[in-house]
């Protein structure tokens, strides 16, 4: 997904501003496995957003379901 990421900066779409405030990536190892779960739901939210603003189309229907596992993640990590 951080191929898909910078393949899609290369191109000048999408900031990924979302994901970038999480400061994590897959390379920091000291984040726990929910903060990285939960970046990795966050990426494929915006990534989906960025091939289609349509939410009826199959990356629009991805990215909803990516926002809804982001929060879910979320969740988990406060308890």
């Amino acid at each position: 997904m951080v191929q898909m990421k910078k393949f899609f900066e290369e191109k000048g779409h999408g900031e990924f501003q979302q994901y970038q405030s999480l400061q994590i990536s897959p390379i920091h190892v000291h984040r726990s496995k929910a903060e990285h779960k939960h970046a990795i739901f966050i990426l494929g939210k915006e990534i989906a957003s960025v091939m289609t603003l349509d939410e009826f189309s199959g990356p629009g229907r991805t990215q909803v379901r990516m926002q809804e596992l982001a929060s879910r993640a979320v969740d988990e990590m406060m308890h």
